[in-house]
């Protein structure tokens, strides 16, 4: 079907006119997020992703990033549920991205503190979230396919169970890799014409448009603004990020983009490198290009004392990306998938 055979996005978002606040929750009062509960956020993410076996723990800095764009709502597009002490124990977030293009999008965020799961709390958040969302979709105005979507770790049951029961179904599954740095490491061999330099602020823009174009064919992928690019930069390692530029033409083919993630380690164990983006554009694809900055992002990470690369992947993604990560000796250690509503 063509975006001309749909029905307006207004139509098909259905929204309501009132995105209900959860009502049958005893014990607690419900208000919009701000930035001054990003320490009290964080504790609940943390304890949320200890009880579902996640691999990682959002750090505070990562929570208070989520406040930065200036597309993003917080007084209509979040929730948190106070306790009687004032402790939040449960929350929720829309984000309905600018720089969509091909499909609009809205991104749903929540979660109940364990000690607080059975009571029904999480169907009302995820009500609301679906409600906000769809009222966001049909507020955007961008006559194309629409989307209700959210992120769930596999180990996450209840979350599962719930999602499912609200009407999202399965479309798309992630895979996170990892790949010891204590043995070879894959040689660098840079494509001839082409140079691997450092990520620098003055190349940042062109690897944003680089990125752009090379996932304009990804599932699931949009274009990035100028300010959805930079956002969430909190645990940006320049240091082990990198961008292959063309010599003859200063052109960047491809890049390859870091975190430092460093409040994950007591948890996994382990030392990590974690590569957030990596992408080559379609001129300069097909010739291990993406190999060669793998290879020259293990030998920063194992540099700087690393034990492990680390990276995630669409499993579907068409570009064979979950072979090269195989082939380069990544194998995965935890999955995800992402739950929708196609509109």
């Amino acid at each position: 079907m063509t975006t001309t055979d749909l029905a307006p996005i207004a139509v098909r978002a259905a929204a309501p006119a009132d995105a209900p606040l959860p009502e049958s929750t005893d014990g607690l009062t419900w208000r919009p997020l701000t930035r001054d509960d990003v320490p009290a956020l964080t504790r609940l993410l943390n304890v949320v992703e200890e009880a579902d076996h996640a691999p990682f723990r959002t750090s505070t800095e990562e929570v208070d990033d989520e406040f930065d764009g200036d597309w993003k709502d917080h007084a209509r597009d979040t929730l948190a549920g106070v306790d009687a002490d004032g402790v939040i124990r449960a929350y929720a977030r829309v984000n309905q991205p600018p720089g969509d293009a091909r499909v609009v999008r809205a991104f749903l965020d929540g979660a109940v503190d364990p000690q607080w799961r059975g009571r029904g709390i999480g169907r009302q958040v995820l009500a609301w979230e679906l409600a906000r969302g769809r009222q966001l979709l049909a507020a955007s105005g961008k006559e194309l396919p629409g989307r209700l979507a959210v992120f769930t770790q596999d180990e996450a049951d209840a979350t599962i169970r719930l999602l499912r029961a609200s009407g999202l179904t399965p479309v798309r599954y992630y895979a996170e890799m990892r790949r010891p740095l204590d043995v070879e490491l894959p040689p660098i061999e840079v494509p001839e014409g082409l140079s691997i330099v450092p990520w620098s602020a003055e190349l940042d823009e062109q690897a944003r448009l680089a990125h752009n174009e090379a996932f304009a064919d990804h599932w699931g992928s949009e274009p990035r603004t100028a300010e959805e690019w930079v956002q969430g930069r909190s645990m940006f390692a320049p240091a082990w990020s990198f961008l292959a530029v063309d010599d003859a033409t200063g052109e960047v083919a491809g890049y390859l983009l870091s975190g430092r993630y460093e409040h994950d380690w007591p948890v996994i164990g382990y030392k990590a490198g974690y590569t957030d983006l990596l992408g080559v554009r379609r001129a300069w694809r097909g010739r291990r290009l993406a190999a060669a900055l793998l290879a020259t992002v293990m030998a920063a990470y194992r540099a700087d004392g690393m034990d492990m690369a680390e990276l995630g992947v669409d499993t579907a993604n068409q570009s064979g990306a979950h072979r090269l990560y195989e082939g380069l000796g990544y194998a995965v250690f935890h999955s995800s998938t992402m739950f929708s509503i196609e509109l």
